[in-house]
């Protein structure tokens, strides 16, 4: 298996798990003995990803050392999160209007998934609005924060930490030093856990079609189709222009981060490649101080893929049952979306919550996910890889805003992963 790379490997095991999906569909036995090691290449990846975000973020902090430096980073990077995500449900309401998905969907051959935990989940949260959020970043108590895995508390937490350990100077030396091997070593955890990621890919995807099968998706395809087309579009034109920008070509930037797009796209994760987009984007001419700080904060606040997607089938929904929506009743929708994704961030299954929350705002009825619940899986994969590239390209962004991106050590990178990439293909 080693002679074909991880993309190889994880598109063998993505072909693998297809197949065995398919031809054991229906049959309870497959998500019983494949769902445990699927869930233990997640929970591998979980394991690091809080070690990973506190030392990265602290060492990146403390060696820009200046609060005014970092304040104004943060406020451009949230500015800069709420104009692409707002454009991003503007893209899915607009392709939504001109396509009408729903239109004609016959809903008495529809399958209802069950969306019980997402009602309960959309129930808790409700009661917490937007100030709450606020107030919530600031943990108090950093270690029940990082065991729950709250980004939000653990990036306020590690700034604050990064700043104070930046006041000690040459004394903070010794644990600036600790923090930086740290990071180095989880990086090295990372790569192990990767040799891991084509049976923890077999292993989800197996499950997912064994579960939905390929027929189920065809009374839906004209959403699927929709979707996937909408996100391709996101990236490469309206993500593809913000990156030639900054200075990178986006095909450029799909051939540095193949492996994780694959990896995203494969497990429906952004966490499983969190570590490693942090990793590439360095040696693409990012900062550390700035990767450390926006990528992490992106998985909170710059879910675009999931943004657009929330738009688009909350005007699907609408269509299947004849709903007409006004231009003022969409315009709430899309001020209640931008809320609405950002102050319940985090939690599971984040693009049905959101939903559940926004559609009663216009008077669509909630039972219509319970219709699209069945394929959910396979647009959580599309709007995964968007979520991914929209951080990365984010990154790039505002790095050259700070002045700080490398063009010069980008293309040499680029071109050093295109004569490997060549180099590899030559020796197959």
């Amino acid at each position: 298996m080693k002679k074909f790379g991880l993309v190889g490997q994880i598109l063998i095991g993505l072909a693998l798990g297809i197949a065995v999906g398919a031809f054991f569909y229906g049959n309870p036995k497959v998500e019983e003995i494949l769902q445990p090691i699927g869930t233990i290449f997640i929970h591998l990846i979980k394991m690091i990803v809080v070690p990973i975000v506190i030392s990265t973020l602290i060492v990146g902090v403390a060696g820009v050392g200046d609060v005014k430096k970092l304040g104004k980073l943060g406020g451009k990077t949230i500015l800069y999160f709420e104009i692409v995500t707002t454009l991003a449900i503007i893209i899915g309401l607009l392709v939504a209007n001109i396509f009408h998905p729903g239109t004609g969907v016959d809903m008495s051959h529809l399958a209802k998934g069950d969306i019980s935990k997402y009602v309960a989940t959309t129930t808790e949260t409700k009661s917490h609005g937007f100030s709450d959020t606020l107030v919530n970043i600031v943990p108090t108590n950093i270690v029940e924060s990082m065991a729950k895995a709250d980004m939000l508390a653990i990036i306020f937490f590690s700034v604050i930490f990064g700043l104070g350990l930046a006041k000690l100077g040459d004394k903070g030396q010794p644990l600036l030093t600790f923090f930086q091997l740290v990071a180095d070593t989880m990086f090295n955890v990372t790569n192990m856990i990767m040799r891991f990621a084509p049976f923890g890919v077999f292993a989800l995807i197996g499950v997912t079609v064994s579960k939905f099968g390929i027929a189920s998706l065809l009374p839906l395809g004209k959403l699927i189709i929709v979707v996937y087309a909408t996100m391709l579009f996101f990236i490469i034109v309206v993500l593809g222009l913000i990156s030639k920008w900054a200075g990178v070509n986006i095909f450029h930037l799909f051939s540095v981060l193949k492996e994780e797009l694959l990896l995203a796209y494969s497990t429906a994760s952004s966490e499983s490649v969190l570590p490693r987009i942090m990793e590439k984007l360095e040696k693409l001419g990012c900062p550390k101080a700035v990767t450390s700080f926006v990528i992490p904060t992106g998985y909170s606040f710059n879910l675009d893929g999931s943004t657009l997607y929330q738009a688009l089938a909350a005007i699907f929904i609408a269509q299947m049952y004849g709903i007409h929506l006004s231009i003022g009743q969409q315009i709430t929708l899309m001020l209640v979306l931008m809320l609405t994704s950002k102050g319940i961030a985090g939690v599971p299954g984040v693009s049905f919550v959101v939903l559940l929350a926004t559609l009663g705002s216009v008077g669509i009825p909630l039972e219509g996910l319970a219709f699209i619940a069945g394929i959910d899986r396979l647009l959580d994969m599309a709007r995964t890889v968007v979520n991914v590239v929209g951080n990365s390209v984010a990154a790039i962004v505002m790095s050259k805003s700070e002045g700080q991106f490398n063009k010069e050590k980008a293309q040499e990178y680029i071109r050093t992963v295109q004569v490997n990439s060549k180099t590899t293909i030559q020796n197959h």
